[in-house]
């Protein structure tokens, strides 16, 4: 039986994320969200972290501004300013276990980490955590399910990156759970071990492909 793993990037956001809530909890799934850090000023905000940890699902840290990817950021203090910036604002919210997911418009590449950044991530004992299927729901929020089904037949464990945010994920997603699931595949929350090269702090991985060069 083929698996599939959702996640969600970029929220959360105070008029999707509640509806994607509902959906999961109504189909009884457990999902993956990797938030933002520079949303989490926002009381509405922090308590929708809240409620998605209370409901079951696993949260990490998707930067504070998603903005250049670490990999292509020459500050010397990015790692700090992007990955622990986050953390101090999710950890009072979402103790154990520290996940992180880098941003890159959806592509795996060398733009994703640099090596300060891998090292910062090894130190603090964190996992970072890939993906393997990138439906594009921010472009065609009504037709990523069915690119999303064919590509999950394709291996046995697919961890979908996903949207909640405004024109992204949720018009397709009861459907998309229901048809999965009609199709044989089990909804899960674990990672595949291909998206996961650091697991608590440790290289499990070769990271020659998503790591920028040292300069």
């Amino acid at each position: 039986m083929s698996r599939v793993t959702l996640s969600f990037d970029n929220g959360p956001d105070p008029d999707v994320t509640p509806a994607v809530l509902d959906v999961l909890r109504d189909r009884g799934v457990a999902a993956q969200f990797y938030v933002l850090g520079k949303h989490l000023a926002d009381p509405r905000r922090r308590r929708l972290v809240e409620r998605a940890r209370d409901e079951g699902h696993a949260i990490g840290n998707h930067s504070y501004s998603h903005g250049v990817p670490l990999g292509q950021d020459l500050r010397p203090d990015a790692a700090l300013a992007e990955i622990a910036a986050t953390e101090a604002l999710l950890a009072p919210l979402v103790p154990g276990p520290k996940r992180f997911r880098p941003h890159g418009g959806g592509a795996l590449g060398r733009h994703l980490l640099s090596p300060s950044a891998v090292a910062y991530l090894v130190d603090h004992g964190y996992s970072c955590i890939l993906w393997n299927s990138v439906p594009r729901d921010w472009i065609d929020p009504e037709g990523w399910p069915a690119r999303a089904l064919a590509d999950c037949a394709t291996r046995p464990h697919t961890l979908l990156v996903l949207h909640d945010i405004p024109g992204a994920s949720l018009a397709g997603l009861a459907g998309f759970i229901d048809a999965a699931r009609g199709r044989g595949f089990e909804l899960a929350c674990d990672v595949p071990a291909d998206c996961a090269p650091i697991v608590d702090g440790r290289i499990t991985a070769s990271l020659d492909g998503i790591v920028a060069p040292i300069a």
